[in-house]
């Protein structure tokens, strides 16, 4: 019975903190800002690697930011996405990809301003510095993902090593397409893990951001197998939107994502709100 009272109160405390903190209205500010960061982040991250030498790295990156998208909404995206990555781009320093690299930084702009207010907490640090922070978390995702392209260039080569010296690994081996997934959704931890500890105001403990980030991966695989079902059976996106329907499907996924997120923070500031008191009550 304790249990339920605790969990009813965090959760009534979450939900209500991110409506009284306008949430839905962050959501959105959030998903059309993670949208407005998509493409410069990859015209970015492919001209830096291209500059590097890794010329294989535009397919790579398009696989990890969109695999664990539904179908429905990857597919036009990410074929739009390859488009603008095929234009040459000859040198790094361009006004135009420095541009690119600072448009991408918003989207961290944008999780950092979210997570503040479901933290709970006031943003004290300089704008300098939180702005190169922001365009540190770009220039490090870029050095992940061109890392991962290396890897996954090489992963079905080590992969027939260990299966011609381990004949028992065999079964285990998979595809290359589920590897992309699994690697995939582990830069989505990894990236949840960062930006909980390191983007808001104040400090956290490891422990302290695990139920948000789990709740954030459930929600999200929960979200987008709703929300392909729907698109699959009841949807009107493309007679309503024409040609602007797999941008208005994106739009909206990345909301629903957005809400998510949001109430992912909620949830772990409501947590510790509830122990905090009951360490004051029994102390």
């Amino acid at each position: 019975m304790r249990r339920i009272v605790a969990v009813r109160r965090v959760l009534y405390d979450a939900l209500g903190h991110f409506n009284n903190d306008d949430g839905w209205s962050m959501a959105s500010h959030l998903a059309i800002t993670a949208l407005m960061a998509l493409f410069p982040f990859l015209i970015f991250a492919t001209t830096l690697a291209s500059f590097l030498g890794a010329q294989a790295f535009r397919d790579t990156a398009v696989h990890l930011v969109f695999d664990t998208w539904p179908d429905q909404i990857a597919a036009p995206i990410s074929r739009e996405v390859i488009n603008v990555l095929t234009v040459q781009r000859s040198d790094l320093l361009t006004y135009g990809v420095v541009l690119a690299a600072f448009f991408a930084s918003n989207g961290i702009e944008a999780l950092r301003t979210s997570l503040n207010r479901a933290y709970r907490v006031v943003e004290t640090r300089s704008f300098l510095f939180r702005r190169v922070q922001s365009l540190a978390f770009v220039v490090i995702a870029t050095i992940g993902f061109l890392a991962i392209s290396v890897l996954l260039v090489f992963a079905p080569l080590l992969g027939r090593l260990a299966v011609a010296n381990f004949e028992w690994i065999r079964p285990y081996m998979g595809t290359i397409t589920l590897w992309r997934f699994v690697i995939a959704s582990s830069v989505i931890v990894l990236g949840l893990i960062a930006v909980h500890i390191w983007l808001p105001a104040g400090k956290r403990r490891f422990v302290d951001i695990v139920p948000g980030i789990i709740f954030t991966l459930v929600g999200w695989l929960a979200g987008s197998t709703l929300f392909a079902a729907y698109l699959d059976r009841f949807s009107s996106y493309v007679s309503t939107y024409a040609g602007l329907a797999s941008i208005m499907i994106a739009v909206v996924f990345l909301y629903i994502v957005s809400l998510i997120f949001i109430l992912g923070g909620e949830l772990n500031a409501s947590i510790s709100r509830y122990f905090e008191a009951r360490a004051r009550v029994e102390g």
